[in-house]
């Protein structure tokens, strides 16, 4: 028999501009109750941008939280208010790598790390790829300035994947979903399915 797992009280700890913190007392099953750390985050969107030679569109970039430069696929915030997802989408591949795309699909729907965060991320591939300007009023700064873009064959993209070349996991289960795709030929989902 399933259990309600009720919050009994919660406490916040913590609120910045990407994540908040807080203590949720829960109830557990056989009575009880535990303290759990969760950390909630708005969400995000990444971007598989498969041109016509099937290269896979990634981009290096420093991850400050690890020390290192990971490679990863055009990814962004769900921070702008009433913003569909698969529009968020079109502004990161716009913003990060200077591309619009024809087609769009939804690929996978996931949360990163469940244990302790909310984060809920939409992987989309994009294909028909097209050159495009940075948004008006896109602003490169930060780690942006230093982040370094190469398409690479999807085949070696899952070959990086496997020797841990390519570790930032929206990047990998993006690689493999595409890969996968382009094998199989799987029914995917609505594209504005969450």
């Amino acid at each position: 028999m399933a259990h309600d797992y009720e919050v009994l009280a919660t406490e916040p700890v913590y609120d910045g501009h990407v994540i908040s913190l807080r203590l949720d007392t829960v109830a557990m099953p056989g009575g009880g109750d535990s303290v759990r750390e969760v950390v909630h985050h708005g969400g995000a969107v990444g971007i598989v941008a498969l041109d016509d030679d099937d290269q896979v569109v990634l981009l290096r970039q420093y991850r400050h939280p690890i020390g290192a430069h990971l490679w990863e696929v055009p990814a962004g915030l769900l921070d702008v208010d009433g913003e569909a997802p698969v529009d968020a989408a079109r502004r990161e591949l716009a913003e990060e790598v200077q591309l619009s795309a024809q087609r769009w699909s939804l690929l996978t729907t996931h949360h990163p790390s469940p244990g302790f965060c909310d984060e809920k991320v939409l992987l989309y591939l994009a294909e028909g790829l097209s050159p495009v300007d940075r948004p008006e009023g896109f602003v490169v700064e930060h780690e942006e300035l230093d982040m370094t873009v190469q398409r690479v064959p999807l085949a070696e993209a899952v070959q990086w994947v496997f020797d841990g070349t390519i570790r930032n996991s929206l990047a990998a289960i993006g690689v493999l979903a595409a890969a996968q795709l382009r094998a199989t030929a799987p029914r995917l989902r609505p594209l504005d399915a969450v």
